[in-house]
């Protein structure tokens, strides 16, 4: 019997690739993939045991298979921070000792204490479109807003936040397998990794002579007392700050904007009791999150799901689909804003569950309840939205709304 076989590159997938997803999941949910050299899982259960299990490597060059010489190859065109490794592609303890010296800017407590700014953020992002009627969800709010929140955080100042969301979304073009991203976007995230790396060397250099109360002057604060943080990984963290605190978050808004568009019945019933904005923050998440997949690599034979996988082999675990598993969520291809419970791994799990979580739910949670309460006529401007993104990282380019 020949089965469905994983490509994320058709049209179709990158529309909407929840129905290849389900019959992954019902045909072959761990399929060693020719596509990939490697194996693709897509049951929650298989995709959180390898998430959590200690003998996955995040570490990519570990890996065994075809795309590994082809990755240190483009990756050593990166610049200065080419062999740097960052709290996502690491292992314990240089994972524990990296996430460590970043954590503290991303607590509850902490992310709890911006929660007015980022509201006058959002307020003023919408105050510029609103006597039009009409906006871009995505350039006019969900692009801006996380970039000047994490740009703020490093200590970048407003007049070089383009600057800044130009090279994150060079870094984000660039994600995939090796062979899979056309040359021209290779280059570009070459170009912008280098010119990110020269842009925080003259930073951190200023830090040291004269800290602010940012991120990046208590990253240089860390490495100047030992902490064994070197620059090359003061660099790569900022360039992993950047793209991973912006990207993630404007998918969050734009594809949980398009979910409630595309479901009126639960959008009203957003508007008639804001209370359930968290719920339906985390069910945004698992419904059509901004990530959709994630690789470990064995680093010895070990078996999942009854299938033996062998040292080196790429696991590619597919968060989108474990989100859609009906043996964890009831009725799950439907949007329902007040599921409970609701444990979505959108966020990753295990050691390297994203640090940034508390940031990205407080983010999405303002935008919702600001965009409902000020915008009572809430429609698409359009038929189709215009879908960018890649296989791992799902979101909008456009989303055309009239209010």
């Amino acid at each position: 019997m020949v089965t469905i076989q994983y490509n994320p590159w058709t049209p179709e997938a990158k529309a909407d690739p929840y129905p290849m997803y389900k019959q992954l999941r019902e045909e072959n949910p761990i399929q060693r993939s020719e596509l990939l050299d490697g194996w693709v899982l897509t049951r929650y259960d298989d995709v959180v045991a390898v998430l959590k299990h200690p003998r996955f490597s995040a570490d990519r060059r570990k890996g065994r298979n075809r795309f590994v010489e082809a990755a240190m190859a483009a990756r050593a065109e990166m610049g200065p921070v080419a062999n740097a490794q960052t709290m996502l592609s690491s292992d314990p303890p240089e994972h524990t000792r990296l996430r460590s010296l970043v954590s503290k800017a991303f607590t509850p407590k902490m992310v709890d204490g911006m929660r007015v700014h980022i509201q006058e953020l959002v307020d003023g992002l919408l105050d510029e479109v609103h006597s039009s009627g009409r906006m871009d969800l995505i350039e006019d709010l969900a692009y801006p807003l996380p970039v000047i929140v994490i740009a703020e955080m490093l200590g970048v100042p407003p007049e070089e936040r383009d600057t800044f969301k130009r090279w994150s979304d060079d870094l984000v073009a660039n994600m995939g397998l090796p062979g899979t991203v056309p040359d021209e976007l290779v280059k570009r995230a070459q170009t912008s990794s280098i010119e990110m790396a020269d842009y925080f060397h003259n930073r951190i250099e200023e830090r040291r002579k004269e800290p602010r109360e940012d991120l990046l002057s208590a990253l240089v604060a860390a490495e100047e007392r030992g902490e064994v943080l070197s620059e090359e990984e003061v660099l790569a963290t900022c360039i992993l700050l950047l793209a991973a605190g912006n990207e993630t978050t404007t998918n969050l808004i734009g594809n949980g904007m398009l979910a409630l568009l595309r479901n009126p019945d639960q959008q009203q019933k957003l508007r008639d009791n804001p209370s359930l904005v968290e719920t339906a923050v985390e069910e945004f998440l698992r419904y059509d999150g901004p990530v959709q997949a994630t690789a470990r690599i064995a680093e010895t034979e070990i078996e999942v799901g009854g299938q033996k996988m062998e040292e080196g082999q790429l696991a590619l675990c597919l968060i989108g689909a474990a989100d859609r598993d009906p043996a964890q969520f009831p009725n799950p291809d439907e949007l329902d804003i007040a599921r409970q419970p609701n444990q979505h791994i959108a966020f990753g799990q295990g050691i390297h569950y994203c640090i940034g979580a508390p940031l990205a739910r407080m983010e999405g949670q303002i935008v919702f309840e600001t965009l409902l309460r000020r915008m009572p006529n809430l429609r698409l401007d359009t038929e189709e939205p215009e879908w960018g993104g890649n296989f791992i990282l799902r979101g909008l380019k456009r989303l055309p709304i009239a209010f």
